[in-house]
């Protein structure tokens, strides 16, 4: 399942069917389209915020997330990881259930919440190329709002 702020609760299906809509709206645009997740570690569990962001350049957005408890992650390394994992994973579910023509159509980013600054700094070359040799561009803070901004504003 996924959350939309406007339309609450919807489906994967729906969601994409939501998505394509807002393109078709205005098909003559340029978009870009945005994935990215962050976390919220407990004692008790670690809460995965999955964003998935369509921005029609100069005219707005709309967005989606997902939202997926996991033991612990109380590791830095093993949580950002995490995060990058099921960003990438849901750009195969995407692409499997029909939002190939749109991701194959317009430039698509994931965003990663790390950056120059704190502990994060070294994990920038290996997860930008991780992200980078499965074929798709990495933001990293602080040009990652999918992540840093959107996902974390549901991630506690």
């Amino acid at each position: 399942m996924f959350v939309s702020p406007t339309k609450g609760s919807v489906t994967l299906e729906d969601m994409i069917l939501d998505l394509h809509a807002f393109v078709q709206a205005d098909p003559d645009a340029q978009y870009k389209i945005v994935i990215g997740t962050d976390s919220h570690t407990t004692r008790k569990y670690t809460t995965l915020i999955t964003a998935v962001i369509i921005h029609r350049i100069g005219r707005g957005a709309r967005f989606f997330y997902s939202r997926k408890n996991s033991r612990p992650l109380n590791d830095l390394r093993t949580r950002i990881y995490k995060e990058t994992e099921l960003s990438l994973e849901l750009v195969d579910v995407l692409n499997r259930k029909g939002m190939d023509q749109l991701l194959s159509q317009w430039p698509l980013e994931i965003h990663i919440d790390i950056g120059q600054q704190g502990e994060t700094k070294a994990l920038i070359q290996e997860i930008c190329g991780w992200v980078t040799s499965v074929g798709y561009e990495a933001r990293i803070k602080p040009l990652s709002f999918g992540a840093s901004s959107v996902a974390d504003r549901f991630a506690e």
